[in-house]
């Protein structure tokens, strides 16, 4: 644990941003395993809305999102 002031204020902050950071990473994670379970437009239109929510979020970066969106799209084109 930390002694100095701020240090102890960046703890909580960072305990803070990582609770409110799981919800919209879990959401976006489960959209993604859906796409590939169940290979589908309607999956797919759900997780590119969850992975621009995350990027909007700060929770991924933009390169990352362009890779999954890319991949995951794809994976749908194929199956036609």
């Amino acid at each position: 644990m930390p002694n100095i002031k701020s240090a102890k204020k960046r703890v909580k902050v960072n305990q803070t941003k990582h609770d409110s950071n799981i919800p919209v990473k879990g959401s976006m994670k489960t959209a993604v395993k859906k796409v590939i379970k169940e290979v589908n437009q309607e999956n797919l239109n759900v997780a590119n809305k969850r992975i621009d929510k995350a990027v909007n979020k700060g929770v991924i970066t933009k390169n990352k999102a362009a890779r999954l969106k890319s991949n995951l799209t794809k994976k749908v084109n194929e199956t036609k």
